[in-house]
């Protein structure tokens, strides 16, 4: 339909949509988010719902009569048409875009974007056809004259022009990181690359989701299938997004549980690597070349661990005869390698000291490379290569948010239907026992898939789900395809599980993930005699082709080698055989070693209930004799009570005897371990009264862990604790619970007293918000907030300090005027704040800025004159002090890791404090003499690099009371550091050490006025240390 309306009857409906009088662009000021030029929304609302409607009935009745004077369509369905206009019209306020980049998309797009950005619009089925027509032309009318309006707008040149430098700056820091990360190669050197870069993308672009229907493809495009997970440093710490944790970390030891998403997250940065993608997650990897190395493929028939050449031999890379020679020492001698060690929990554990070794050789041999080794939580100690600088962080599990990303992914990639996701995402949300289960990657997609093949209704506890997904793979896989295949083996469920547990059980036993095909043939063949019939199904080869082509559960990674799909699906079988064999004795022995922690705990859900007793009580009665390992084998006992719907109750009684000896947890770490053993372990913890400030932390981490509703009775006691940081923890741990239950039972009658903030992750929450008596003075918003969001949820709190985190719609802090208390800000993660001048005459005098990458570089900082504390996170991209605010009264200044030339200090003489703890340089001897005459000084936080240095260019600041000095990340601790630590600050009252793995006393002995030493890590008191000085550490984990 083409339609032809004069400039005179759609100008009036698009100048009310829009505000006039906006300011210029200016160099500094960024682009106008259409959200903030609309009428529609604000607190200077002009334009109501109602009025549009009634501006586009009229647009609609005189497009009507032009289109057919004579036969109009009738009343309904033009009031339907107007309707349909008016929703996608206030669809302008829910685009992430300003003016500039509207204009660039066209009126078409435009358009198009308009309807998708409204849910609530009609669809085009309800609407006739010739009405649909209408209401598709008049949309596409209306948003060329929009676009026409922005390109009259005065602002509009100046703000392309604006953009247009931004551009250019952009290319112009591109082309310097390509100089930087791509040192001169030979032409067959680049050549090779493009060609590995390509294989990369498509070997690892696409991942294997179990439990995708049977007619679809099961393998998933990367880009629809990863799902930005979340990883914590500590089990206390808030999680943070696995790009943004790895984004400042260059080596990470990465733990996660079976089916976290570990191996996902390796596909993911290879493929992100390969790209070269320099706005990709992690801009640093931009340059490096990717080398994903799972430890079982490079570990197979005991083969050596290779050296560099050999990488992409031992994975057996087609390209592997095709690199240029000495490529990949040429690689990672540059510095340009992204080295994916995945899976050291899948060899045997007396392997895995080799692997370590192996690690170390090549971390020393080529310094300066990336790094991500993965395993399971508990396959290998803390910090097993802390020596070697590497950060240790724990995927973390999913989220209510996560969770429902998920469950739409799925859907959307099995074509399923809307009212299915839907379904399945009400259920989630009335079945705690469900939810408790969806935490990971793998259990969300089961249960997806079962939802959908069940016709919603679903198995309760974990085997039954792994039964159903078992019988879901092996009887009705072939049964009902749409083609059947013809002639081969006819195996029934019980049979291939006979057959399948034989494999996984020869490979728990031997610490195995795969087995070479061969072994695999012999093993079935063995195994068939016992069957009814089985010498008749063929040779071992045989029934092993059939599995693997038809089973869905057993696969060939590569030519010659077989493994199970995925590790828990191995685990179940073996415990199964184990079970119906009565290898008792057997597991009981080995139940101490991480690979078998999951198969004792299959095997008690798999056994019958005196069988189920006499493996309890076996465990308890190991522990009991073994000293070593009495901990593990106890707690262990607990988290298999979840798997015990039958159990004894002299022998819970036991179990839960042997508990009480741990209680209460002290420390982080032992309310994680006590939270593994599930709902289980909510029974066993205090109570509140009588218990320190840490194990009272540490219960409340040990109840918000288990993750369910249930839960929340348990943690009602806590609401009014005199602790901050069990409040605190209370606080953070909303968005684990069900929103509306645990607000009216936790949140609404905490303490928010002193320094605890109220973190919020969805609109429901920020809506309950309002309901708070007394209201909340400190808010930390994570996800999709909008200015219109704080504008309207948050305008009647009495704010004094607000935190937006990750809030990636939000386009700028003018709102901050409105918040005439507010002295605290803190912006992390949102890349379209980019002015900062608002801030200018706002009561805002603490700021703290943090990037997760480097090209979010906020212009107006140095307008800021009144701020007295600056905060600049590790990857905040300042290139000199000119950027930060010189007149400013600071009393405290945090710089990033890449800190600029700091000749300049001496611009703040009321510098009290000053933090280096992420700077990764060493100082020049002009820095540390700058820094030294800081006259107001009385506090540090430093790094190792920084100490170092100043203690070389022998500068002394006698003033410094109080020193933090971090080790966790970069270089280690030496010989001789505490010395200089003593030689530098001689004045030295109050010491933090961050990440030091032991502590000598002699150097600070000589310290008259220390007055305490605090540790991160759990070290003994040093001999030595004067007795006067307090020392302060938190004790080892006990389990």
């Amino acid at each position: 339909m083409v339609l032809r309306l004069a400039s005179s009857v759609v100008t009036p409906l698009v100048k009310r949509l829009f505000r006039t009088g906006e300011p210029g662009a200016g160099l500094v000021a960024g682009p106008v988010r259409l959200s903030a030029l609309v009428t529609f929304r604000g607190e200077k609302q002009t334009l109501t719902e109602a009025e549009l409607t009634r501006l586009a009935r009229a647009l609609v009745d005189r497009a009507a009569r032009d289109l057919d004077p004579h036969d109009p369509l009738p009343e309904g369905e033009r009031a339907c048409v107007a309707e349909a206009l008016a929703q996608a019209l206030l669809g302008l306020g829910e685009l992430g875009m300003d003016d500039v980049q509207a204009v660039r998309l066209g009126h078409r797009e435009l358009a198009r974007r308009l309807r998708e950005a409204r849910p609530g619009l009609p669809e085009g089925h309800l609407l006739a056809r010739d009405a649909e027509h209408l209401f598709e032309a008049l949309l596409d009318v209306a948003c060329l004259h929009i676009l026409n309006f922005f390109t009259q707008r005065s602002a509009f040149v100046a703000r392309t022009l604006v953009e247009q430098s931004r551009l250019l700056d952009r290319l112009v820091r591109t082309a310097d990181l390509i100089a930087e990360r791509l040192p001169p190669r030979s032409v067959e050197d680049a050549a090779f690359e493009k060609r590995y870069a390509a294989y990369v993308g498509r070997e690892h672009g696409r991942l294997t989701v179990h439990g995708l229907d049977l007619e679809q493809s099961r393998r998933w495009p990367l880009d629809d299938a990863y799902l930005s997970l979340e990883t914590h440093d500590q089990p206390e710490a808030p999680p943070r997004r696995a790009e943004v944790a790895l984004a400042y970390r260059p080596r990470v030891l990465l733990r996660g549980l079976a089916g976290s998403g570990k191996t996902t997250l390796v596909q993911w940065l290879a493929v992100a690597a390969a790209g070269q993608d320099v706005d990709s997650g992690i801009p640093d990897l931009f340059g490096h070349v990717p080398f994903v190395l799972p430890v079982r493929t490079l570990t197979r028939d005991g083969r050596s661990l290779p050296l560099p050449g050999a990488f992409l031999s031992a994975v057996d890379c087609p390209l592997a005869g095709a690199q240029p020679e000495r490529w990949a020492d040429r690689v990672l001698a540059a510095g340009r390698g992204l080295l994916l060690v995945d899976g050291v929990d899948e060899i045997p554990e007396e392997e895995r000291e080799g692997v370590r070794r192996w690690l170390r050789r090549l971390e020393s041999s080529y310094p300066g490379n990336r790094w991500l080794v993965t395993a399971r939580p508990s396959a290998i100690e803390r910090d097993w290569l802390g020596a070697e600088g590497f950060a240790e962080l724990t995927l973390a599990p999913m989220g209510r948010d996560d969770v429902g990303a998920f469950v739409h992914r799925w859907h959307r990639a099995v074509g399923a239907q809307e009212q299915q996701e839907r379904a399945l995402r009400e259920l989630l949300d009335r079945r705690a026992d469900l939810a408790a289960l969806a935490t990971s990657p793998l259990m969300c997609a089961l249960i997806c898939a079962l939802h959908r093949e069940r016709n919603g209704h679903l198995p309760r506890g974990r085997k039954a789900l792994y039964d159903a997904a078992l019988t879901m793979l092996l009887e009705r896989r072939d049964r009902e395809r749409p083609d059947p295949p013809r002639g081969g083996l006819d195996l029934d469920t019980d049979t291939q599980l006979s057959l399948l547990q034989k494999l996984a059980y020869w490979l728990i036993t031997n610490g195995r993930a795969e087995l070479n095909a061969e072994l695999a043939a012999r093993l079935l063949a063995q195994a068939l005699p016992a069957l009814g019939g089985g010498q008749a199904l063929g040779s071992g080869a045989e029934v092993l082709r059939h599995l693997v082509e038809r089973s869905g559960v057993l696969r060939e990674p590569m030519e010659g080698a077989v493994d199970f799909v995925h590790r828990t699906f191995q685990d179940y079988l073996g415990a199964r055989e184990i079970v119906e064999w009565q290898h008792f004795p057997a597991l009981v022995e080995k139940a101490h070693l991480d690979q078998w922690e999951d198969v004792v705990r299959m095997a008690v859900a798999h056994a019958q209930p005196l069988q189920r007793g006499e493996l309890l009580t076996a465990l308890l009665e190991r522990g009991d004799r073994d000293q070593e390992h009495r901990t593990r084998l106890h707690l262990l006992a607990v988290a298999c009570l979840d798997q015990a719907t039958q159990l004894a109750p002299e022998v819970r009684e036991a179990v839960a005897g042997r508990a009480a000896r741990f209680l209460p947890p002290r420390v982080p770490a032992e309310g994680v371990s006590l939270a593994a053993a599930g709902a289980v372990a909510l029974s066993v913890l205090p109570p509140p009264d009588g218990l320190g400030d840490q194990e009272a932390a540490a219960v409340v981490l040990a109840a918000v862990r288990v993750g369910t509703d249930a839960a929340i009775p348990h943690l009602r006691p806590f609401r009014n604790h005199p602790s901050p940081e069990v409040r605190h923890r209370l606080a953070t741990s909303w968005y684990r619970f069900g929103t509306e239950r645990y607000f009216e039972e936790v949140i609404a009658h905490l303490r928010l007293d002193g320094e605890v903030t109220l973190p919020v992750t969805s609109r429901e929450e920020l809506r309950l918000l309002e309901r708070m008596r007394p209201r909340p003075r400190r808010v930390d918003l994570r996800g999709g907030f909008t200015t219109w969001d704080i504008a309207t949820r948050l305008a009647s709190l009495p704010l004094t300090a607000l935190g937006l985190r990750e809030c990636r719609e939000l386009g700028g802090v003018g709102f901050v005027r409105d918040f005439p208390e507010l002295t605290g800000l803190l912006i992390d993660a949102c890349p379209q704040i980019r002015d900062l001048s608002p801030l200018a005459g706002t009561g805002v005098r603490t700021l703290s800025l943090h990037a997760d990458a480097a090209s979010w570089r906020p212009q107006g900082l140095a307008r800021l004159q009144a701020l007295a504390e600056l905060t600049l996170g590790r990857l905040f991209p300042l290139g000199a002090l000119a950027e930060l605010p010189a007149g400013a009264p600071l009393r405290a200044l945090t710089l990033p890791a890449r800190p600029p030339v700091l000749t300049g200090l001496a611009a703040w003489p009321s510098l009290t404090h000053l933090g280096l703890q992420h700077c990764a340089r060493a100082l020049s001897a002009a820095e540390a003499v700058a820094l030294a005459g800081l006259p107001r000084l009385v506090s540090v936080s430093l790094s190792l690099p920084v100490l170092r240095s100043l203690a070389r260019a022998g500068v002394v600041l006698p003033a410094v009371e109080a020193v933090t000095c971090l080790s966790h990340e970069g270089p280690r601790p030496e010989d001789g550091d505490l010395a200089a630590l003593a030689a530098v600050f001689p004045g030295l009252a109050r010491l933090h050490l961050v990440g030091w793995q032991s502590l000598g006393a002699a150097p600070l002995a000589g310290l008259p006025g220390l007055r305490a030493v605090r540790c991160s890590e759990p070290l003994p008191r040093p001999a030595g240390l004067p007795a006067h000085v307090e020392f302060l550490a938190p004790p080892a984990p006990r389990y």
